[in-house]
């Protein structure tokens, strides 16, 4: 099973390292980092970077496409060559699927016409402008063979989600148990329902989004 992940410029590190440590796990998975060239791709925080050993050219087909988000989204929507690449990747895949703002690559693709999806509480509105359906009350959206996952640490939702759709709840719940993954967040805002009054607002108006 390849499992093709997208890297660009300023896309946000757990949105990508976070599915990867679920879903390489899945028996007989083959994951491929891949970006318009091969090397260093920078994160949004800048002091970390992922390696792409394939270039876009390199990868035709792939069983699961993962397409992360971050700052760097806005600018890859209008790089009609990666845009046409997630077209045409989809095209082979069982499962297309995105973290965060990643969903938006899905929208400018085409492929989240008519459907429901998810994305950072920030970005949803911006679904509907692709003729999707937002749904800002969920970690993890399935609509079909598209799976969107809310903003960044809902990565993890999505993969172990999508390892007990293909390897089975056994295959999910031994490798949620081996990656430890237990959430007990110290403080309860982790979502626009529990944040504190005015918190949202802060980050949008002093950029903290950004990085």
């Amino acid at each position: 099973m390849r499992i093709a992940v997208l890297l660009y410029d300023d896309f946000t590190a757990l949105d990508a390292v976070g599915p990867y440590e679920v879903l390489s796990r899945i028996p007989g998975a083959e994951v491929v980092f891949t970006a318009a060239r091969r090397g260093p791709v920078r994160t949004d925080m800048k002091s970390l970077a992922l390696t792409a050993d394939a270039a876009l050219d390199e990868v035709d087909t792939a069983d699961v496409l993962l397409v992360p988000g971050g700052p760097g989204t806005e600018p890859a929507l209008a790089d009609g060559e990666l845009v046409d690449w997630v077209r045409r990747v989809d095209a082979t895949t069982t499962w297309t699927t995105s973290v965060c703002s990643g969903s938006l690559l899905l929208g400018a693709a085409g492929l989240l016409a008519g459907r429901r999806a998810t994305s950072h509480w920030c970005c949803l509105d911006a679904l509907t402008g692709f003729g999707a359906e937002p749904t800002g009350t969920e970690r993890v959206v399935i609509d079909g063979k598209y799976a969107t996952a809310a903003g960044v640490s809902a990565g993890i939702d999505l993969a172990l989600t999508l390892t007990g759709r293909i390897a089975g709840d056994a295959t999910a719940e031994a490798i949620q148990l081996v990656i430890e993954y237990d959430p007990r967040p110290p403080y309860s805002a982790g979502s626009l329902a529990t944040a504190p009054a005015g918190l949202a607002e802060s980050l949008l108006s002093t950029n903290l989004l950004l990085g």
